[in-house]
């Protein structure tokens, strides 16, 4: 089993090539290249190929170089092994059966395969894998899933041009658009998606007597995909919670409602946190960073209780506990912040925002909020952001 951590950031690596890479002809070799390069020993898979429907029958494309008889050079589109493909979009053949179609010579020793249907306003292709032993379907459904995912939007957005002011809008409707007036605390929030759209979100929640909710979360990818299932997942957190559903039995719900949208990038990291007027703060971490818990040189991380969301049909989430004290500050983040590099390539680091956060903590919520997003985003040099990048913080006065 992969590092989850290791391998979701490399995973968003690659999904941010495929976004922002210059596409020319070569564009689908390339990132078939890339995808070889970083993942073939990661994932367990090989001998990664470029299939591209002409007429009725899908053509080797890439690589030209393959010997006579290792592999199939030509997929007919009503062949078995493609219409399965076609109807899943992506597929693990764990038939063995079929995998003979994939040759065109008789072999010792056949390899299951899995398939990615990728298709443009003009073009479409199968991106054909070898599965080696020690491949985990789990995570060969989240690659797989991923990339077609990304590969379709990039294909589709640089053929028509899509215009996503609309989106903008609605994603900006959804985030709040003031802070929380709440007896006893500051609050201070805000989120700068990398795209003019973004899979980062925040939100507020007013529950009864004092208490009130507060949520971060980062939908993996970016630009239009990941915002409208971060438009899911903030609805649903709403639903969910006016429901009086709360922290568990609401993100146990939302984990269904990301594997059944149309728009899923396959995962989501999600904080939910509950906080009473006495401080009494009671939380779900699903695979997000740690909020920190900062008062004076003290920190606390308010670490996962439960896997990332969009992965597992069922998940094992429980609800953990902290305290807010009176002058705590609790600081919550998405990656974009502290996975933010220099000129150096080196990441700004959680440790370097606790840091600074110690040191700076006597400001005000929105003042400390400001200051911390001024410090980042020098520490990048001042260019764009490459990654949706929120944070909120929140004082007990």
């Amino acid at each position: 089993m992969n590092d989850p951590k290791i391998f979701y950031r490399e995973l968003d690596a690659l999904l941010a090539k495929i976004r922002i890479e210059e596409r020319g002809e070569d564009f689908l070799p390339s990132i078939l290249h890339e995808l070889a390069e970083k993942f073939e020993s990661r994932l367990n898979i090989g001998n990664g190929r470029l299939y591209v429907l002409q007429e009725e029958v899908f053509v080797l494309q890439y690589p030209l170089d393959i010997p006579p008889g290792a592999f199939a050079h030509k997929l007919p589109i009503g062949s078995d092994v493609v219409q399965l493909a076609y109807r899943n979009r992506s597929y693990i053949y764990d038939d063995w059966s079929l995998n003979s179609q994939f040759v065109s010579a008789p072999q010792d020793r056949l390899v299951l395969h899995a398939a990615i249907w990728v298709h443009g306003p003009e073009h479409q292709w199968l991106l054909i894998f070898d599965l080696k032993p020690g491949w985990m379907r789990e995570e060969i459904n989240l690659f797989l899933n991923s990339v077609r995912t990304s590969l379709n939007y990039r294909l589709f957005s640089d053929a028509i041009g899509v215009r996503i002011e609309q989106a903008v809008q609605i994603q900006k409707s959804l985030l709040p658009q003031q802070d929380p007036v709440v007896n006893g605390y500051e609050i201070a929030g805000f989120s700068q998606p990398a795209d003019a759209v973004g899979g980062d979100f925040f939100d507020y929640f007013d529950l009864e007597d004092g208490t009130f909710g507060v949520t971060i979360g980062d939908v993996s990818g970016h630009g239009l995909p990941a915002a409208l299932l971060m438009r899911d997942v903030v609805i649903g957190l709403r639903m969910g919670l006016t429901m009086e559903l709360r922290t568990v039995n609401t993100v146990k719900k939302l984990n269904k409602v990301i594997l059944r949208s149309t728009y899923a990038t396959n995962y989501v990291s999600l904080f939910l946190a509950e906080i009473e007027a006495n401080g009494h703060l009671f939380f779900v971490n699903a695979g997000h960073p740690g909020p920190l818990l900062i008062k004076g040189k003290s920190v606390k991380h308010l670490n996962a209780t439960g896997t990332t969301l969009g992965f597992l049909q069922e998940i094992d989430l429980h609800r953990d506990y902290a305290r807010l004290e009176h002058g705590a500050v609790l600081v919550l983040y998405s990656d974009g912040i502290v996975e933010r590099q220099n000129e150096e390539g080196e990441m700004f680091e959680t440790e370097r925002l606790v840091e600074w956060i110690i040191a700076h903590q006597k400001l005000d919520a929105r003042s400390l909020l400001k200051a911390a997003f001024e410090l980042v985003y020098e520490y990048g040099g001042g260019t764009s952001w490459e990654d949706d990048a929120t944070m909120v913080i929140i004082k007990r006065k």
